[in-house]
């Protein structure tokens, strides 16, 4: 853990523990990655590899929604975002999900919205899921398929994130994508109160009550030419 995520995100992650344990749940603690990713404008899989997978578009109120492991109020809030659900099937059976938003995305862990700039060629993707018996598959990578066909239909050239800092699967699953940080923000949620410190604008956020959250503007404006300066992001390590 220690040589993953260094001294401060184990200490951040720690302290999570301890605060959750202490407060039974009232009190918490969390450190997202802010991340771009170019869209693929080929394959990331072989010819032929992963077809038995289907990818499936699927609309709000569709039956299998009720096998996703996520609560049924924050599914819909998703789809009444204009958020697009790719689900992922194998034999007929549920596998796995990705979420893309081409637009702001209020996030539904923490008080916060996200909005990928310039508009109309950046996009929001988040909640990549895949069933634990699929994950050393070809699930992760034909959602993901899918998901650069779909933004590359819409003229999408990169895609957003947030990442859990003290998820190093996921983070290093979407590192070999060619993930670029964007920066980083932590976000102390105790009861209906929150306090946000982060990397980028606008850097500090007191919340008391839910109509009040930080603004988080990601521009991915120029990433082509900078891609080989990620090191020179701001972070909050």
């Amino acid at each position: 853990m220690l040589e993953q995520w260094g001294w401060f995100n184990t200490g951040l992650f720690v302290l999570n523990r301890l605060l959750a344990i202490i407060s039974k749940g009232s009190l918490r603690l969390y450190k997202y990655n802010l991340i771009a990713q170019p869209v693929a404008k080929v394959s990331l899989l072989p010819p032929g590899r992963g077809r038995k997978i289907e990818i499936r578009l699927i609309q709000p109120h569709d039956e299998i929604t009720r096998q996703f492991p996520r609560p049924a109020a924050a599914i819909q809030a998703r789809f009444e975002q204009g958020a697009k659900c790719l689900v992922a099937f194998k034999d007929g059976q549920f596998i796995g999900f990705l979420w893309l938003l081409l637009g702001s995305y209020q996030e539904d862990e923490v008080r916060a919205r996200f909005t990928p700039l310039p508009l109309n060629q950046a996009a929001w993707d988040f909640d990549v899921y895949v069933v634990p018996d699929f994950r050393l598959g070809l699930t992760f990578p034909r959602l993901w398929d899918e998901a650069n066909r779909f933004l590359t239909g819409n003229d999408i050239l990169w895609s957003c994130s947030r990442i859990s800092a003290f998820n190093a699967g996921s983070l290093g699953a979407h590192a070999r994508l060619g993930t670029v940080s964007l920066g980083n923000a932590i976000f102390f949620c105790a009861g209906r109160w929150q306090v946000t410190f982060a990397s980028i604008p606008p850097y500090f956020h007191l919340s008391l009550n839910p109509e009040s959250f930080p603004q988080f503007c990601l521009n991915t404006q120029g990433l082509g030419r900078t891609l080989s300066t990620e090191h020179d992001k701001p972070t909050m390590e």
